[in-house]
C-alpha cells in the first residue's frame, strides 16, 4: 500500500483544484480506487470523499535514433471530505 502513490502532481492547474480540496497524485499503473483511497487516508490522516483516475498518455518524442514512446502512467484525482487539508501542497 505504500508503493500506491509515486509522487504529488504540482502544477498551475492542479494547486487551484487544491484550493477547493481535490488533490492530483502520480499512482501504480495497477491501482484501483480503493488502493488510492486507503493509501492516501493511510499516509496523510485524512479522510477521502471519492477518487477519480485517468490513464495518462505520454507525449512521443524523436531524437537521433527515432520516436520514443514513454510508458503511460496513471494520475488519481481525489476527493477530500469537506475541512480536510494535505500540508504538502499548501507552499508551507
Amino acid at each position: 500500500m505504500i508503493y500506491v502513490i509515486k509522487k504529488p502532481i504540482l502544477t498551475e492547474k492542479s494547486t487551484m483544484n487544491a484550493e477547493n480540496g481535490v488533490y492530483s497524485f502520480e499512482v501504480d499503473r495497477k491501482a484501483t480506487k480503493t488502493d488510492i483511497k486507503a493509501a492516501v487516508e493511510k499516509s496523510f490522516r485524512v479522510k477521502v470523499s471519492s477518487v477519480n483516475t485517468v490513464v495518462c498518455r505520454g507525449k512521443v518524442s524523436r531524437n537521433r535514433f527515432g520516436l520514443v514512446k514513454p510508458k503511460y502512467w496513471k494520475k488519481a484525482m481525489v476527493r477530500l471530505a469537506p475541512g480536510e487539508k494535505i500540508s504538502i501542497f499548501e507552499g508551507v
